[in-house]
């Protein structure tokens, strides 16, 4: 049983059984078992009812902001990476259904594979609960990372946010040292945010632009609660 059954537990959320299953068969096992059903419609069902939920919150929580920064807030939290990190967080990985070759690629902590399986997951609580169920889900999970990417400033991007921060406190731009490791087909980039010179954030990730975002993420917030350098009266 994953975090992800425990979640919808503990918010009263009913899901069937089948269209469980079937939100978490990926094409890759259907292939090797005869054609069975994949769950990419229900993916489709799912980004649908994702997008329109978090729009609706954003147009609600947000009614002083212009068309655009709507639409760039939705953006940094509708998109591959930020599913997958849900998907991750709720140790869905484990659980999804994939052929042998996903498996030996490491499939079940691909980016695309978790994102389209919380997608399908979504869509699968619409179909059993309706939309209040799905909007439950969605809001639980996902308004945190509206509030983090409206904390970010008008790049809503970590390494624009901490160039910026670096830039009000009179430091030069950050730098980024990035290692990488394991296989071709598995690449795993390592990247350390260096700010006036220390060492400042770390992050990690399947690309160096998802290892720096981190790094500068971890870097803004140590910055935001540390005082500015200090200047002569």
């Amino acid at each position: 049983m994953s975090r992800f059954d425990d979640v919808v537990q503990q918010l009263g959320i009913t899901l069937d059984a089948q269209l469980r299953h079937l939100a978490l068969t990926h094409r890759s096992y259907s292939y090797e078992n005869g054609g069975i059903p994949t769950n990419e419609r229900l993916e489709f069902l799912g980004d649908a009812v994702l997008g329109v939920t978090v729009t609706s919150h954003l147009y609600s929580a947000f009614p002083e902001y212009p068309e655009g920064r709507l639409a760039k807030l939705r953006s940094a939290v509708v998109n591959s990476h930020a599913l997958a990190d849900v998907a991750r967080s709720l140790e869905i990985g484990p659980d999804i259904l994939l052929g042998r070759g996903e498996i030996s690629t490491g499939g079940h902590d691909k980016t695309s594979i978790l994102a389209d399986t919380m997608e399908a997951l979504i869509g699968a609580v619409f179909l059993t609960g309706g939309i209040g169920a799905s909007e439950t889900l969605v809001r639980h999970l996902f308004d945190h990372l509206v509030d983090e990417a409206d904390a970010k400033g008008a790049g809503l991007d970590w390494k624009t946010s901490l160039q910026e921060r670096c830039s009000e406190l009179g430091l030069a731009p950050p730098e980024y040292l990035i290692s990488i490791d394991g296989p071709d087909h598995q690449r795993h980039f390592s990247a350390v945010a260096v700010v006036d010179g220390n060492p400042s954030g770390e992050g990690s990730g399947p690309s160096k632009k998802r290892a720096e975002q981190q790094a500068a993420a971890q870097a803004f917030h140590s910055l935001a609660v540390s005082p500015g350098p200090v200047t002569d009266a």
